[in-house]
């Protein structure tokens, strides 16, 4: 069985329920972070479950975290996941499409906050799935999203990339600029 390979930027924070579910299915996980955050999960050692690797990363610093999360993958990205929101997104989005087979999707989380309107699309080359967070209304008031909610909106846009669906803006909640 071929290696799969997923470069998950921002993988050991919100998207860490992510990280496991590709891991617990066999991929090799890379995943830049700034500090080290060790994987939790209930899965027992087995050759089927795949591994994560971290990297140290240093948003400002694009092409060396480039070439560290090469190192570290081995080979070309079957897929990319990244929630990277400011002005470190594009160029860090740019430094790693090198490092991506050429049919590799991506998945794109946006939390409340980073975008206007619809997400731009930076790397056109690829399939792309947008996540975009929001909030959850109760009983007259607003919250955000738990990890749980955001891991269940991030696999499932997860799992219409790997089954080669259209690129697409998928909502999780509503879009609110506060939450009480």
């Amino acid at each position: 069985m071929a290696t799969k390979r997923a470069l998950v930027l921002g993988g050991t924070g919100m998207l860490a329920g992510c990280t496991a579910a590709l891991v617990a299915d066999g991929w090799h996980v890379v995943l830049p972070s700034r500090r080290y955050e060790p994987l939790t999960t209930d899965l027992p050692a087995d050759d089927d479950i795949g591994r994560a690797r971290w990297v140290e990363a240093d948003w400002s610093r694009p092409d060396d975290l480039a070439r560290r999360a090469a190192r570290a993958l081995g080979g070309p990205a079957d897929l990319l996941v990244a929630w990277m929101h400011g002005p470190c997104r594009v160029p860090m989005l740019r430094a790693v499409e090198p490092l991506l087979r050429p049919d590799a999707p991506v998945i794109e989380v946006h939390g409340i906050g980073d975008q206007r309107g619809a997400p731009d699309t930076v790397l056109a080359n690829h399939p792309t799935q947008h996540v975009v967070l929001g909030v959850r209304r109760y009983a007259g008031r607003t919250r955000w999203l738990t990890a749980d909610e955001i891991t269940d909106g991030v696999l499932a846009g997860l799992r219409r990339a790997l089954a080669g669906r259209a690129p697409a803006i998928q909502h999780v909640g509503e879009a609110r600029a506060h939450a009480s």
